[in-house]
């Protein structure tokens, strides 16, 4: 029986870990960890990673007519039974250095900079625009790739031609916005609004661009209940920002401008982020996450 201990480990970051499986293939395992602040927390949300895999692997299937993706398999002898439900065979890429973010309304780091300058990455907005406020159209709003502990800063179109080259950028454009809008739109009628994504591609041996990483899961999206949207305000969200607005709470104790690492999560913040992830990955699949596959017992 093939174990974790058979595969090399390539790569390790906040959330998931890469192993070697042959020259064509690799395993992508997620765990339960969650990280904010550019830390990673010492306290694990369960089933996190069961619920980003699922999700993955939902849209992988849904967006398959807009751009080839990685995936391979979910459930193959290759995986082991160990990571069973948290982990994807997928093809070996040579991965682009651009974090590919769409978004569809102000929020977040882009608010920020539009607050600062009327602009997100280059992209000149109209003038008074609130927080949480939708869009004229879907913007294009890269960012560069961050080591672990450090922080991924909004770039410019042009420096993703000046890193990629004018037709690669252009290509990467197309394809977050495709993929933007058809995913923004299933949501949309499962009563969500995707707010904002982040996409990873990949070039395949014959030059063309992948789909790879995680695509619009609770941690590379700012998903929000469709009803009682109110622009003017931050929104309720199923991703982890309720881990993050208690750790500037309060109750948390915690200094996010000092150099300590944030303190362990009560029960009931790592309980009421499992139930966010969760309702979000049934809400927008219409599948239960007891019918996903399961870990192994031990």
């Amino acid at each position: 029986m093939t174990t974790l201990a058979d595969y090399p480990k390539i790569a390790s970051g906040k959330v998931r870990e890469l192993y070697e499986v042959d020259a064509e293939h690799l395993l992508l395992v997620t765990s339960d960890r969650i990280s904010a602040f550019d830390f990673v927390l010492d306290t694990p949300i369960p089933d996190k990673g069961r619920v980003l895999t699922a999700m993955s692997v939902f849209w992988f299937e849904l967006l398959g007519d807009v751009l080839p993706h990685h995936l391979v398999a979910f459930d193959d002898e290759r995986i082991p039974a160990e990571v069973r439900g948290r982990a994807l065979l997928v093809r070996r890429l040579g991965m682009l250095p651009v974090e590919c973010v769409a978004r569809g309304y102000l929020a977040g780091s882009g608010y920020a900079d539009y607050v600062r300058t009327g602009s997100v990455c280059g992209e000149r907005l109209p003038e008074g625009l609130s927080e949480s406020a939708p869009l004229p159209e879907p913007i294009f709003t890269p960012a560069t790739k961050a080591d672990l502990g450090a922080h991924d800063e909004n770039v410019s179109f042009a420096d993703v031609v000046a890193t990629v080259g004018a037709e690669r950028a252009a290509e990467l454009r197309d394809a977050t916005l495709r993929l933007y809008r058809r995913g923004a739109g299933h949501a949309r009628e499962r009563g969500i609004l995707l707010a904002d994504t982040k996409f990873e591609f990949g070039v395949d041996k014959a030059g063309d661009l992948v789909l790879a990483d995680e695509v619009l899961t609770p941690d590379s999206s700012r998903y929000w209940p469709a009803e009682g949207y109110q622009p003017g305000r931050p929104q309720p969200s199923f991703d982890k920002q309720y881990v993050r607005d208690w750790l500037t709470s309060s109750e948390s104790g915690w200094d996010r401008a000092s150099d300590t690492p944030p303190p362990p999560l009560p029960e009931h913040v790592v309980a009421a982020t499992r139930d966010r992830y969760v309702e979000a990955y049934e809400r927008i699949t219409g599948r239960s996450l007891a019918d996903w596959p399961a870990p192994a017992r031990e």
